[in-house]
C-alpha cells in the first residue's frame, strides 16, 4: 500500500491524508471534527482533522510526530 500525503496547516491546526487522487463527490463527518472525503463511487480520498492538536492531543510540533511516524 501506498503511503498517504500527509499536509498540516498550523495556522488553521487541519491534519489533512491524502490517500487517493479524484474529485470530491461527499463529505462525511464521522466524529466532532474529523471527516471523510470520498469520490462518486464512494472511494475515500482522505481524512480531514479540524483541531488536530487538540483531537489528536498532541503537542505544537504535531505535524513533525505524525511524519516520523508515517
Amino acid at each position: 500500500m501506498k503511503k498517504p500525503k500527509i499536509s498540516y496547516d498550523k495556522k488553521a491546526d487541519v491534519l489533512y491524508f491524502f490517500l487517493k487522487e479524484g474529485s470530491e463527490e461527499e463529505y462525511k463527518e464521522i466524529a466532532p471534527g474529523v471527516g471523510l472525503e470520498l469520490d462518486k463511487k464512494g472511494a475515500l480520498l482522505g481524512v480531514e482533522i479540524l483541531n488536530a492538536s487538540k483531537v489528536l492531543g498532541a503537542k505544537p510540533k504535531i505535524k513533525e510526530k505524525i511524519l516520523e511516524s508515517a
